[in-house]
């Protein structure tokens, strides 16, 4: 990782590893603030972003096993805005060129991005990215509520379950949390997961006396070209305040912050021989790929992903890419577009965590190498 910081791809960066629930590497090298030469700890704060999603999918799973939701239940009985959906045809240039869809949306579908909704993040000159931007749909000052109500009037991208589109899915599965336990999403993940699992520096909003510890974001000084040298620092992204104050929207798809300390703790969660939130059962689903026969994860401009499908909360790795290690199948996966990222090896009984504040670094070279590096050191191959 010194090398990254060396080349100016990253500032700083933390790195860990389990051997089942056993700490065997932990490392910070480089700046959490280049300026002020401040030195990466671990106990430094990450903006996580769709990291969270890891966190609200287990939310989810906590509410089926408790009887309150089934995973193949229509969506629309919790939340009436995604009922009678119409679907964008083949080509489609308006948003009145629709059919009614299909089928409706399960809980399932929201867990695995295969329920048709979109994001207006990555997908940029589509129909639908200019769609989700004018109607504000990840607008930070409107409430879960809110957003489901502007949902409500807008088309899917393809019918329920035929295609994977990375969406807002998990910000309605948060909005579905909230209306299933009678809770705030922000309340329920305190008392049932948070709280729990001793992780006391995740939050939606750093609070003052932590301001301090929150790792200065960066991005590079050339988004064509991600291995240029060079950072510039972020002080108003993804907008002023952010993750400092108290806004409405609690974000179900991206809005943690969170320790590595904390994450290691999640991630313990998920590795046998001690306590865990979730039934054994459960964590099985959840790594298990949930995509029809044929269907793989792809990326807006990025094409498709060889060798991915997509659990409850994660990608799996079916069949290892030429970045991938050679032992990385049943791999289950995810990071944030900050550069954050997690990973669990069932096959292997080993976990790793990641953290980084670089914009725009999912799945970046860094994250692959850390893998790769990783499988190597513990003779995995």
């Amino acid at each position: 990782m010194q090398k990254y910081v060396d080349r100016e791809i990253l500032a700083g960066v933390s790195t860990a590893v389990l051997v089942g629930r056993e700490l065997v590497h932990q490392h910070c090298t480089g700046w959490a603030d280049r300026e002020s030469q401040t030195a990466m700890r671990d106990d430094h704060l990450f903006r996580v972003f769709s990291n969270t999603k890891l966190i609200t999918s287990m939310a989810v799973l906590l509410l089926m096993e408790e009887g309150k939701l089934e995973l193949d239940q229509p969506a629309e009985e919790f939340l009436p805005q995604l009922a009678q959906r119409q679907v964008l045809k083949p080509g489609a240039t308006s948003l009145d060129d629709t059919e009614p869809a299909h089928s409706k949306i399960t809980v399932r579908q929201l867990l695995n991005h295969t329920s048709g909704l979109s994001y207006g993040l990555l997908d940029h000159g589509t129909l639908m990215y200019k769609t989700y931007n004018e109607k504000r749909v990840l607008n930070a000052f409107t409430s879960l509520a809110d957003m489901m109500d502007v949902l409500a009037g807008l088309p899917l991208s393809f019918h329920p379950g035929t295609a994977w589109e990375y969406s807002i899915a998990t910000d309605v599965l948060a909005r579905l949390v909230e209306v299933v336990s009678g809770m705030s999403f922000d309340r329920f993940l305190q008392l049932r997961i948070l709280n729990p699992l001793a992780m006391h520096d995740t939050s939606f909003v750093v609070p003052e006396h932590k301001h301090d510890r929150l790792a200065s974001y960066y991005a590079g000084t050339d988004p064509q070209n991600i291995l240029q040298r060079g950072l510039r620092k972020l002080d108003k992204s993804p907008y002023p305040g952010a993750f400092v104050t108290p806004v409405a929207r609690l974000s179900g798809g991206g809005g943690l912050v969170s320790s590595i300390q904390d994450m290691l703790a999640l991630m313990r969660s998920f590795m046998p021989d001690g306590d865990t939130l979730l039934q054994a059962s459960t964590i099985r689903l959840m790594m298990q790929n949930q995509l029809p026969a044929g269907t793989g994860i792809a990326f807006p401009g990025v094409g498709a992903v060889p060798g991915k499908g997509f659990g409850l909360g994660g990608a799996v790795t079916l069949q290892p890419s030429s970045i991938d290690s050679p032992a990385a199948t049943g791999e289950f996966e995810w990071g944030g577009i900050a550069g954050t990222h997690w990973w669990i090896s069932p096959r292997h009984n080993i976990a790793g965590v990641l953290m980084t504040q670089r914009l725009m670094s999912f799945w970046h070279p860094f994250s692959f190498d850390f893998k790769r590096l990783t499988y190597e050191a513990l003779g995995k191959v």
